[in-house]
């Protein structure tokens, strides 16, 4: 994509060629011929999104460092932590799954939110970080793999199960870890893409 007003933009959708205007604030460009959105224009796009990053790297930290629950039965208190499934699962023989586990709660959103500040950070201060348009794929393709969402629909139906046979106390690692999801996807609503492909051509 040229970085200029008369740039090209084709549908994800039905891929029609369409002219990129200059927009006013929350204005945007729809598909003639499917109706998609193609391209908006939202403010501080780029700033927005690095102070949503930075944000979910802390609570992701906290989320990590802190229980998720605590189990209280007779007398007997067990915390369990993001990590905790995980070793059990490898215990237990389920490797494979430990694996899965662990990629789309853990490892993906931290490799999602370090590239994508990776990306966002040198752009706030007007500088380009090396090879952005690499880095910023891996932060897209990356996307529908961060399935932190699906993690906490397991806590909620472990917490609906077990709460007839023993006491859970919620600890910090659940809030922050409902925090991550939010800033996460405030993350992924305020950035507009096509601001940063226009960065890489400028690179070219």
């Amino acid at each position: 994509m040229a970085n200029s007003e008369e740039s090209l933009l084709a549908c994800h959708d039905c891929d029609l060629l369409v002219r990129k205007p200059r927009l006013r604030t929350r204005e945007k460009v729809v598909c003639s011929r499917c109706g998609a959105v193609l391209y908006s224009h939202k403010p501080d796009s780029v700033g927005r999104a690095l102070n949503f990053s930075l944000a979910s790297l802390i609570v992701f930290v906290l989320a990590n460092a802190y229980p998720l629950l605590a189990f209280k039965l007779q007398g007997q208190v067990q915390l369990c932590d993001l990590i905790s499934g995980v070793k059990e699962l490898y215990r237990q023989g389920y490797w494979e799954l430990a694996v899965l586990v662990f990629s789309v709660s853990i490892l993906t959103p931290f490799l999602k939110i370090t590239s994508l500040l990776y990306v966002l950070l040198p752009l706030r201060f007007n500088r380009r970080p090396w090879r952005l348009a690499y880095v910023f794929r891996c932060v897209e393709t990356l996307h529908p793999w961060a399935m932190t969402e699906v993690f906490l629909l397991g806590i909620i139906v472990a917490i609906v199960k077990l709460r007839d046979i023993a006491i859970i106390v919620t600890g910090v690692g659940l809030y922050s870890f409902v925090a991550l999801i939010v800033l996460m996807a405030a993350a992924d609503a305020a950035l507009e893409p096509h601001d940063i492909w226009e960065q890489v051509e400028v690179e070219r």
